[in-house]
């Protein structure tokens, strides 16, 4: 039996890295009967074990771990260079110093050896494809594997490796794009019709979901459930900053942008992300580790100017409210939209 035929509804709580996506969040999600998702991303792989003890501890219903794969793509050294000569002065201003940028793999073998000996129920996979090997030793440890894709391609080559289920990533999303490359632009319900028609995996939609109807929609079109991440930023188990929250709770639009992490992200624009989107280089995580001390002085100093603000393009819809209640909440108005629609359907001869 798959992990999504038990889910009493279809809600998954998208991995959210950097510290939203705490245990607390994950269990409560999972325990109302959707699937909450830890972040593996950006942590050590002595955090991620215990995590996933938490977590655990926390409930004994299903859970999944989102694993950053590495990057494969080179850097132009000088690019990095010279972007960090243009932020130098702004790190000087908060009394810090830019940091090396240097490549690295997220500890990606060692997190994934954790995993291969203290097997989770769902692993997902983000920027690419794992390998073949990944996929078979989980799978033979009883783990279901999940591969993200922002094209409809990469979803056929999902399928050939053998992933249970495919995350298809619409660029309505909030936090980094999830694909390589990671420029491609497909809006989710395109992206999951022009999925759908060639990949015979359950699909799993996400990108700018946050309410009932737009649940309602991607199930109509073929999804088997709906990833939401900015609909639990809000919530009282998210590990979001008080300055994060007010970001999402408000009006300002968002924008995709490499000027953070040099790989392409949506977050709420602001005045770093406007005045260094157009010249950041390509380049993670080399222009993560550069800018990490200048955004960390920026969080300290409450300062949302500067500081990145992961969320998707409908955040305002986003509610402060239990994360249970906004799995039953969002659930039901997909149900009551789905309802509408069939009766509307019924008057149309």
């Amino acid at each position: 039996m798959s992990v999504l035929s038990t889910l009493r509804h279809p809600i998954i709580a998208a991995p959210m890295a950097g510290g939203p996506s705490t245990p607390a969040l994950v269990a409560a999600v999972s325990s109302a009967g959707g699937l909450g998702f830890l972040a593996a991303g950006m942590i050590d792989t002595e955090r991620l074990v215990a995590d996933v003890a938490e977590v655990r501890a926390r409930t004994d219903r299903p859970f999944g771990v989102n694993v950053f794969l590495p990057d494969p793509g080179g850097v132009d050294e000088a690019a990095i260079q010279a972007y960090a000569e243009r932020l130098a002065p702004q790190a000087g201003q908060r009394g810090v110093s830019l940091g090396e940028p240097v490549g690295g793999d997220d500890a990606y073998p060692e997190k994934l050896a954790a995993l291969l000996a203290d097997p989770v129920p769902v692993v997902s996979f983000v920027f690419g494809l794992p390998d073949r090997a990944a996929v078979t030793a989980l799978r033979e440890r009883g783990t279901e594997v999940w591969a993200t894709v922002t094209r409809p391609d990469a979803a056929t080559a999902a399928a050939d490796l053998g992933v249970d289920a495919v995350v298809v990533q619409g660029t309505e999303a909030g936090g980094h794009r999830g694909g390589l490359p990671d420029d491609d632009d497909y809006g989710v319900l395109p992206l999951l019709r022009l999925t759908a028609a060639r990949c015979d995996r359950p699909l799993v939609a996400a990108g700018g979901l946050v309410d009932g109807p737009a649940v309602a929609a991607v199930l109509a079109a073929g999804a088997a459930a709906a990833q939401l991440g900015t609909a639990f930023l809000r919530c009282p188990e998210a590990g979001s900053s008080p300055m994060h929250r007010a970001a999402v709770a408000g009006a300002t639009p968002t924008a995709l942008t490499r000027s953070y992490t040099g790989k392409r992200a949506r977050g709420v624009a602001n005045d770093f992300l406007r005045q260094h989107d157009a010249v950041a280089p390509r380049g993670y995580p080399q222009v993560l580790h550069l800018t990490r001390p200048l955004l960390a002085a920026a969080r300290r100093d409450g300062d949302a100017s500067v500081a990145n603000l992961w969320a998707g393009q409908a955040h305002p819809l986003a509610r402060e409210l239990p994360a249970a209640q906004v799995v039953a909440e969002v659930s039901a108005d997909a149900r009551a939209a789905l309802a509408t629609v069939v009766a509307r359907s019924a008057r149309w001869g």
